[in-house]
């Protein structure tokens, strides 16, 4: 991304200096598919958190067009406006490279499954400090770990044993689950206890057999809930999607200032995390740990702004079309359409579908 030049000795621009005195660049925010820590039985599967870089002009010159073309009475137009078939024609414009938000936005996906293998695996087995990860399995043996267990639970363990083991991750990580320290900690074990006696080899049972040595870290975990329950929650995809935000829109260093949605799951608590985690030095051996550097994050109503309108747009139509990819009943013009705007260490694990959707020059995103 260029930086403006700033002067430095001998009349040459001072690149350091250039990223430390640039304006922020501001990018308005939205998502799609938030369920909060409800990641499994949730309304979706996928969550999506789009970025726009735009004028506040221009983008009310996008959404006026949108709203000429589709001339619906609806007083706020939403997603599903444009995934209506007999409005397809609105929708391939948007995505399509002639329109609006092309070259302009941004969009993290998560898998929500994925996400909690990820998260758990960090937990208990993982060197990464999970909540702050920017994706899950940071360090390369527990991404191999996260990758193995996401891709060949359920046909080792069978769905109802599969969807046992997430749901009882799900209650070991949930910030909410605050009525005990063990209670939450008791029932995951015991589906991990039923998964090793069920007898799975190879790899998958040397998963299983780390996480039932690992119930120190696991009391440990549950215990620091207990005692500080505003620390950043390990399971809302919103936080690693911030962070991702933040470090695409601010490549090489540049300051950043997002503009968001009001959300519930961003409070003034989390928002200074952020901007810690931004502060800290890059560790060499985390490729996707965040770089940039956050300046500030403000809240709007999405009414009233029409960037945050646009990025509403573009996470609502980017979680279903990737949401159908997922599940086989992908639309292959759509799905290319999203393609450039995806990105490239979104939280991921299956690789047909991200064949298709992730950008062609990264492979994929669990390797």
């Amino acid at each position: 991304m260029a930086q403006s030049p700033t002067p430095g000795s001998g009349g040459h621009a001072d690149p350091v200096q250039a990223v430390a005195t640039a304006q922020p660049l501001e990018v308005a925010c939205d998502e799609s598919g938030s369920d909060g820590e409800n990641l499994i039985g949730g309304n979706t599967d996928v969550f999506a958190h789009a970025g726009v870089q735009l004028t506040s002009e221009s983008a009310a010159d996008h959404i006026q067009e949108i709203r000429n073309r589709v001339r619906s009475p609806a007083q706020e137009y939403k997603a599903n406006h444009l995934l209506r078939e007999k409005h397809r024609p609105v929708l391939t414009w948007l995505l399509g490279p002639s329109g609006p938000i092309h070259g302009n936005a941004h969009v993290h996906l998560t898998d929500k499954q994925f996400f909690v293998v990820g998260r758990v695996v960090d937990l208990l087995i993982g060197e990464a400090e999970h909540a702050t990860s920017a994706s899950p399995g940071q360090d390369q043996r527990a991404k191999a770990m996260v990758v193995t267990l996401y891709r060949e639970g359920q046909r080792t363990f069978g769905s109802e044993q599969w969807r046992d083991f997430l749901e009882a991750s799900i209650g070991l990580m949930r910030a909410k689950n605050r009525w005990d320290v063990k209670t939450p900690v008791d029932s995951f074990f015991r589906v991990v206890d039923v998964l090793c006696l069920a007898g799975a080899g190879d790899r998958i049972g040397e998963i299983m057999e780390l996480m039932r040595q690992a119930r120190p870290r696991a009391e440990a975990f549950r215990a620091q809930i207990f005692d500080n329950p505003k620390m950043i929650p390990a399971l809302d995809p919103m936080i690693p999607a911030i962070v991702q935000t933040v470090a695409y829109w601010g490549e090489g260093g540049r300051p950043v200032s997002i503009v968001h949605d009001r959300q519930n799951a961003l409070t003034e608590e989390r928002i200074a995390w952020l901007k810690e985690v931004f502060g800290k030095p890059h560790p060499a051996h985390l490729a996707s740990s965040p770089r940039g550097r956050l300046t500030s994050l403000t809240f709007v109503d999405s009414r009233s702004d029409p960037r945050v309108q646009l990025a509403d747009f573009l996470a609502g139509v980017a979680r279903k079309i990737a949401s159908d990819e997922l599940n086989h009943r992908g639309d292959a013009e759509l799905t290319a359409l999203l393609r450039p705007y995806v990105d490239s260490f979104s939280i991921w694990g299956d690789d047909r579908s991200w064949s298709l959707l992730g950008p062609a020059f990264t492979g994929d995103p669990s390797s």
